[in-house]
């Protein structure tokens, strides 16, 4: 167990109390711990990159960590009908999609080398720049509804695009 391990321990820790501030209607609170996990998984990330404390148990947790936050906050928000439930959806479908598919290649002994592909990473941030957007929003009233509306079909898009190269990925893995 090292720094950057305990960071992403403590942003696990940090999704039922955003959750539980979401469905509080305690928008302020909510955004802040929004943001206090965004920040550990930038620490935690820098931390383990430029000190060389990587590690196997940190290579899985920073995904499961991430996903547990996005995807809570996501059917969160859809189920208090802040956000579309289709977008909540979408989102947790790709990362299920994912998930099954690793699955399915282990089971099938033909297991897939996990890493993130490009558009993976900008759909994980135009998700996280939604949320935040979304609880800043909520928070502070500050956000005109054209720019959520416009962040929330490029969410949608990246999502898509991101589903299918993992989906084309994983094809081309399975059948060579």
């Amino acid at each position: 167990m090292n720094i950057p391990n305990i960071l992403t321990l403590l942003r696990l820790c940090l999704v039922p109390l955003v959750i539980d501030m979401i469905i509080s209607n305690e928008w302020v609170l909510a955004f802040a711990l929004f943001v206090l996990a965004g920040v550990t998984d930038g620490v935690d990330g820098f931390i383990a990159r430029h000190f060389n404390l990587r590690t196997e148990l940190g290579a899985y947790l920073d995904p499961v960590a991430d996903k547990a936050l996005l995807v809570s906050i996501y059917v969160t928000l859809a189920v208090a009908q802040i956000i579309p439930a289709w977008l909540a959806i979408l989102v947790v479908a790709r990362d299920i999609m994912i998930v099954g598919a690793i699955i399915i290649a282990w089971l099938l002994d033909n297991p897939m080398p996990i890493a993130p592909l490009r558009v993976s990473k900008a759909n994980t941030f135009a998700q996280i720049a939604f949320a935040a957007l979304v609880l800043g929003m909520l928070a502070f009233g500050m956000v005109h509804p054209d720019v959520r509306n416009a962040m929330m079909v490029g969410v949608a898009a990246l999502t898509l695009i991101s589903m299918g190269a993992y989906l084309g990925l994983w094809l081309r893995h399975m059948t060579k």
